[in-house]
């Protein structure tokens, strides 16, 4: 199957009208990029890829769309891990197949408030863009990701991005002030209003923060900025368990309180296989310890002696036999190292092998049970199996992952059959213990089924009635979240 399906050129030719022909793709060397995940395992067909600049173009072309009967995804910087922003998930008949919309050129940061501690951007924003242009108002906003260089913000909203400072600032929902949309039948919805107070009927923007694109297409919003921090301190710990790591936490947490902005568990066996892709990057210490956390602390008063405070907390965690070893940041450099380890994670893991990411929470205290049970299930399921994981430990959302080798992967008959039966094993460990199957990633094409399974049918049915109400004709990123209406478009091992 290929990248583009045979189009409407009615439609195609209208397309062009709006945006100019350079900005309606269709040949396929163009479009390829667009209809295949980061990781290339999955891959779907469009008629075209439009790039619209404005609002007002991205709603004419929902229009023209929609009079045409033709379905429309929207896609920001392609970097989910469920296949939601790629054409796949939904039947495709002759000449059906739906028009893609990249909002890569609607990149504009339109105000920025430090008096009300607001930022609006368009959803085509990187997000290393909008946290840059904070920095220069001496603000900070709260998102980080290890995609944050090709991540775009509007992507972000519709996954309710988590990432590494959920611990002090919440996730991308907590972020959001105000939205604005086009709806499916091309209206926009101006709710850009940068009000921290706004009691006037139902919390319109929550529907669309998490909803993949399936109710709306966000096209820019406001967002909220924090003071920027004036002092850092950072430590690497390395432990033997888990619950060592949790009981550090609570004792640092009860000392620092919410200076504590980041607090990363990694696994031994996800460090090696970091240093072996990326052997520029040094573990700060002992390499050979089952566990380690990178934690940070940060403040706003410029004067606060993080550092001594976080050496006393170390001297305490070691007098209780809690911690192996320990290394404290002192430069922004080292700092920098410290976090390059744990940013290079995921493309480490994609050049290792194949492996099932599962993305869960539980309850903090339960994430030690989780690790153990999830671990043995797996791998008495399937021996071969390694498991690497790191966890936003203080949120309880661990990246479970356990891999195989691309051989191994490539041996299966169906070997998306094989990925489905292990996260489903993994995620009924999560769910036994009052967790989730989906902490920060979402549910894209690849959780579907899981969706439809592990959540009650009264939530799912709700779900539905919204969406039906909001886009009858289900035309917004079909076969997403709710799963496909037939056939799914062509997957692809990587």
């Amino acid at each position: 199957m290929t990248s583009t399906a045979a189009g409407q050129p009615a439609l195609i030719d209208q397309l062009r009208n709006v945006l100019g022909t350079a900005h309606v793709l269709t040949e396929a060397h163009d479009v390829d990029p667009f209809v295949v995940d980061w990781r290339g395992r999955y891959r779907g067909e469009v008629q075209c890829v439009a790039l619209p600049c404005t609002t007002d173009e991205v709603a004419r072309v929902v229009q023209l769309c929609r009079a045409a009967g033709v379905a429309v995804i929207a896609q920001g910087g392609n970097t989910g891990l469920q296949a939601g922003a790629v054409p796949v998930g939904a039947s495709v008949a002759a000449g059906s197949a739906p028009v893609l919309i990249g909002l890569r050129r609607m990149n504009r940061i339109r105000e920025v408030d430090p008096l009300g501690n607001t930022i609006v951007a368009e959803a085509g924003c990187i997000l290393a863009t909008v946290q840059q242009t904070a920095e220069q108002h001496d603000r900070i906003y709260g998102v980080s990701l290890g995609a944050q260089g090709s991540c775009q913000i509007g992507g972000n909203i519709s996954t309710n991005a988590g990432g590494t400072g959920v611990l002090k600032y919440g996730s991308t929902r907590d972020q959001v002030i105000g939205l604005e949309v086009v709806l499916p039948d091309g209206q926009i919805w101006n709710g850009l209003r940068a009000l921290h107070k706004d009691n006037t009927g139902y919390a319109m923007k929550h529907l669309f923060i998490g909803a993949e694109g399936t109710l709306g297409i966000v096209t820019a919003a406001t967002l909220r900025l924090h003071p920027r921090p004036k002092v850092w301190a950072a430590a690497w710990m390395t432990l033997d368990t888990v619950q060592q790591a949790l009981e550090c936490l609570a004792m640092l947490t009860s000392i620092a309180g919410d200076r504590v902005c980041a607090y990363e568990l990694l696994s031994r066996l996800q460090m090696e296989t970091v240093i072996e892709h990326f052997p520029e990057l040094r573990l700060p210490t002992d390499s050979q310890a089952p566990y380690a956390v990178l934690v940070e602390l940060s403040d706003t008063y410029a004067k606060a002696d993080l550092s001594a405070l976080l050496e006393d907390a170390l001297g305490e965690f070691a007098e209780r036999g809690w911690i192996r070893d320990a290394a404290i940041a002192a430069s922004l450099a080292q700092l920098e190292s410290f976090w390059a380890i744990r940013h290079n994670i995921a493309e480490a893991n994609r050049k290792w092998g194949m492996g099932i990411a599962c993305d869960v929470a539980v309850p903090v205290k339960a994430v030690p049970e989780f690790i153990e049970r999830a671990t043995a299930a797996v791998q008495a399921h399937m021996p071969e199996l390694q498991v690497v994981l790191v966890a936003h430990l203080g949120d309880g959302n661990i990246h479970f992952t356990p891999r195989m080798s691309f051989e191994r992967w490539r041996s299966f008959e169906a070997p998306f059959a094989v990925a489905d039966s292990i996260r489903s094993i993994a995620h009924d460990v999560a769910v036994s213990l009052d967790g989730t199957f989906s902490a920060e990633h979402g549910i894209g094409h690849v959780l579907t089924d899981e969706f439809l399974r592990l959540r009650s049918p009264v939530e799912v049915d709700l779900m539905k009635q919204v969406r039906r109400a909001i886009d009858p004709e289900q035309a917004m990123n079909p076969g997403k979240i709710f799963g496909p209406d037939s056939q799914a478009a062509q997957v692809q091992a990587s």
